[in-house]
This record gives structure tokens, sequence and C-alpha cells, in this order.
């Protein structure tokens, strides 16, 4: 019995000086008021200035002369709309090239140990540390007329620089770690025991990815497809190079963007500008809906 009223008086101090070290650490982390709502203040006024007013002033540009205007120079200019199918049809393409990649690739790094395993994680986020310009000039040297491989492409009917397949390949490589760099922490967060208890069910490999892994990803892999999308219905840098700008044929919406607004047509790239804008938004607010999920989930 004194043993334990002895060992239970040692232990009822340690907490009242836990506590009362603790309280006046936590009150000295806590800001004042004034200071929270400067803080507060300044961010929201960066944030107005670099990001709200630019974009009410791109609205505001387009339809400064009327919803009629807009739209005709929108709907009305073949080149503008051709722009926009473009747009369309390469930014899936290379997003679907990526969503490919980036779970293979996520999938090799989180569950196997290789030789070249770092190097290959370098590689993956090369295409964020290079400029977009000379990702499009290396392309231009590699797969253009005056390389022995863009020589043997034309020699066979395949046209790759200047025409829609090298937006695609650009677009690809400037989106290529998105996709990747969201799953590899999700697999290795997840582990492997779900998995391996699937195998030791029965389960095939493939059967095994689909009903097991697949599932567990879905959030990270939608996240990524949508910073991804955006990313490539974007790109300006690689496609300029790689595409000779012909007007109704290699055109992505940003490059025609910058061309009616070098041709002094502010209403007409006003007008194209917003459909970029749009995008934004609608990617922004599926990323907050998304993340709301992930955070409820």
């Amino acid at each position: 019995m004194s043993n334990e009223s002895a060992s239970h008086g040692a232990t009822v101090p340690q907490p009242a000086v836990a506590v009362e070290s603790f309280q006046p650490r936590s009150q000295a982390r806590k800001d004042p008021a004034w200071v929270q709502w400067l803080l507060v203040g300044i961010t929201y006024l960066v944030i107005g200035l670099l990001v709200a007013v630019p974009l009410v002033h791109v609205f505001h540009q387009a339809f400064s002369a009327g919803i009629a205007t807009y739209f005709s120079k929108l709907l009305g200019d073949k080149d503008t709309l051709h722009a926009i199918f473009l747009t369309l049809m390469v930014s899936p393409v290379a997003v679907a090239m990526n969503v490919l990649f980036g779970l293979a690739a996520a999938w090799l790094i989180a569950r196997f140990q290789f030789p070249g395993r770092a190097l290959l994680i370098s590689l993956i986020d090369l295409p964020m540390s290079i400029s977009p310009v000379v990702a499009g000039l290396v392309f231009m040297l590699v797969l253009g007329l005056q390389s022995p491989v863009g020589q043997w492409l034309r020699e066979h009917g395949w046209q790759i620089i200047f025409a829609p397949p090298g937006l695609v390949l650009a677009t690809a490589f400037i989106t290529f770690p998105l996709v990747a760099r969201e799953l590899v922490p999700l697999l290795e967060a997840e582990g492997v025991d779900e998995e391996m208890a699937a195998l030791s069910l029965g389960a095939s490999g493939w059967q095994m990815f689909w009903r097991v892994t697949l599932p567990n990803l879905r959030w990270g892999l939608l996240y990524g497809i949508i910073l991804c999308n955006a990313r490539a219905m974007g790109e300006f840098g690689a496609v300029h190079v790689v595409s000779g700008r012909i007007s109704g044929q290699t055109d992505t919406l940003p490059l025609r963007v910058e061309k009616l607004f070098q041709e002094y047509d502010i209403q007409g790239a006003f007008a194209a500008a917003s459909v970029l804008t749009l995008v934004a938004i609608l990617t922004l607010i599926g990323k907050a809906l998304l993340e709301r999920k992930v955070h409820k989930g």
C-alpha cells in the first residue's frame, strides 16, 4: 500500500507541470487580433490584385462590345473554332497518356526496389524543372526534318512536328509528372496489406489492381487528372515551338489568343481568353469539391 501511494505521489505533479509549461507556449504563439486581420487583409489584397482583377478584366473586355459581338468573335471565326477543337482533342489524349504512365510508374516506384529507382524519380520530375520552350526545341531537334529520325518518319508518311501528334507529345511531356507524383505517396501510404490479402484469397493480379488498388487511388488519380488537364489546356511554350503556328491547322487556343492579340483583334483575343479562363475557374471548383470530398471521406 505504501508503495502504491509513493508511486502515486510521484506521478501526480507531472501532468500539472506539463500543462503549466504548455499553456504559456500556446499563449505566446497566439498572435494579437490586429496581426491576424493585417495578415489576412494583405493576403486578400495580393490575391485580388494578381488574380481577381485580371480575371474580371478578361470577362469585362470579352463582353464590352455586347454578347452578340462576343459570340461572333468566338463562334464566327473558323480559326478560333478550330483552335478550340484542337485544344479539346490534344488535352484529353495527353492526359490519357499521362494517366497510363502515371499508374505504371507509381506502381513500379512504390512497390519495388531496383537499381536506378532514384534516377527514375528524378527523370519524372525533370519536365517541371526545365523551360517548356527548351522542351519544344528538343522535340524539334529530335523529330524535325533535320534529324535522321524526322527524315525517316517523313519517308514513311508520318509527320510529327508542325502537326497534331507533335502537339500531343509536347503537351504530354510538360504534364508528365502530375499524375505520377500524386499517386506515388498514396501507394506508399496505403501499403501492401490489402493487396497481399486479396492475392492470398485467390485474386489474380488484374483483379487485385481493379478491385483493391485502383479504388484506393481514385481520389488521388482524379486530382492528378484535374491538374494535368488544366496544365495541358493552357500550355503555350512547348506547343508554340512544335506547332509552327499555322492558323486553322496547328494553333491551339493559347496560341490563338496570342495571335489575335498581335493582330490587334482585342475583342477576339479576349473572347478566346475567356474560354481558357472559364476552364480555369471550373478546374478550381472541381479541385475544391474534390478536396472537400476527400476531407469528409
